[in-house]
């Protein structure tokens, strides 16, 4: 049975550098949860506390109504897949798998049953004689999502897994990973620095910087509503846009962009004063009406989009996507153009908290 896995205040020190600074967190049962962030932002840290490999220096995690903050790693029922995938070199790919099993004591029919059962879900199983070094980079991280899995923890946690694996097999190894999760169901928690491949592949992401957690939410209400301008410019690409805002009313907010295009936004609540548009390149859209003038700096045809750089006459860089769907050419660099605002998906920030404001 999965765990519900509770983080509350959680705190890691390392002499005066404070690593995570007071996380909470819940990640439900059988969801795929990611803690997603640059290197050094305590991501790594925090799921080695909850494997237990690091001490906890404040606050609690439980496993359910568990407390686990003293519980030896081994006692803690759970997988665990590393980056470097750390399965044995001299056993072979069925003894790597059964390493666990024997270690629980489990009945020696039992254990050739469930090996051949998990080598069939990671589609190996004709390898289960060979030895690791006869193995791809992506069947070795086979095995170890096998052996992880396969004694059946509670909680599955793992640290980077795709990463030393070339671009193409990263994309096809996380749709194994995601399948094989949502079939067994078990509580998984995803550490990466990854943006495409945290969306992709979770049902929750943890957005992380500095040891604090910036936003947490679904891949598509991470993407499309970020909280702060640092979750909107890890996630994903986004441009930055100053403004001024007059929102004494917010249904009717009046952003001024650099006195040279005017758009109307719905706040939250009523603002008046410096502001920060953060547009995704979809967001953005050439007008033959109003909008920020500029010229095509570089188009990039990308097959179901067109990519294009824009320098505005005030000298920031835009970038806007034109899908090929609803057009039918691809304009030509150095075209003077209109960039206007899809007014209903940005998002508007207080340029002093850097906080979103907008609805």
């Amino acid at each position: 049975m999965s765990h519900a896995v509770i983080i509350r205040n959680a705190v890691k020190k390392y002499g005066n550098f404070v690593a995570l600074n007071g996380v909470n967190l819940d990640i439900h049962p059988g969801e795929f949860f990611t803690l997603l962030g640059p290197s050094g932002c305590g991501k790594t840290t925090l799921l080695r506390m909850i494997a237990g490999f690091n001490t906890v220096d404040g606050g609690e995690i439980y496993f359910d109504e568990k407390l686990i903050n003293r519980v030896e790693a081994h006692k803690r029922d759970i997988g665990m897949v590393f980056q470097n995938y750390a399965i044995f070199p001299h056993l072979t790919v069925a003894e790597n798998v059964a390493y666990g099993l024997k270690a629980k004591k489990v009945p020696k029919a039992e254990i050739a049953r469930r090996v051949d059962e998990a080598l069939d879900l990671v589609q190996i199983r004709k390898l289960k004689d060979r030895k690791p070094n006869e193995l791809s980079g992506g069947q070795q991280q086979r095995v170890a999502l096998a052996r992880a899995f396969v004694i059946e923890p509670s909680v599955l946690l793992m640290d980077e897994p795709l990463s030393n694996l070339d671009a193409k097999l990263r994309v096809q190894m996380r749709t194994v990973i995601k399948k094989l999760q949502r079939r067994l169901g078990i509580t998984t928690i995803y550490v990466t620095h990854d943006q495409e491949e945290a969306l992709a592949i979770s049902d929750r992401i943890a957005v992380m910087k500095e040891g604090n957690i910036m936003q947490v939410g679904t891949p598509e209400q991470i993407y499309k509503h970020p909280e702060n301008t640092f979750v909107a410019g890890f996630i994903g690409v986004s441009n930055f846009v100053e403004c001024d805002i007059k929102g004494q009313d917010p249904e009717e907010a009046l952003l001024d962009i650099k006195g040279e295009c005017m758009i109307r936004a719905k706040l939250r609540k009523p603002y008046s004063g410096k502001g920060v548009i953060s547009a995704r390149p979809e967001q953005l859209f050439f007008s033959e009406e109003k909008g920020l003038p500029g010229h095509i700096s570089i188009s990039t045809f990308l097959g179901d989009f067109i990519e294009y750089e824009i320098e505005l006459d005030n000298g920031q860089m835009l970038q806007l996507n034109e899908y090929t769907k609803d057009t039918h050419t691809v304009r030509p660099d150095g075209e003077r153009v209109l960039v206007d605002f899809d007014t209903a998906a940005v998002s508007i920030y207080d340029a002093e908290t850097l906080e979103v404001i907008s609805c």
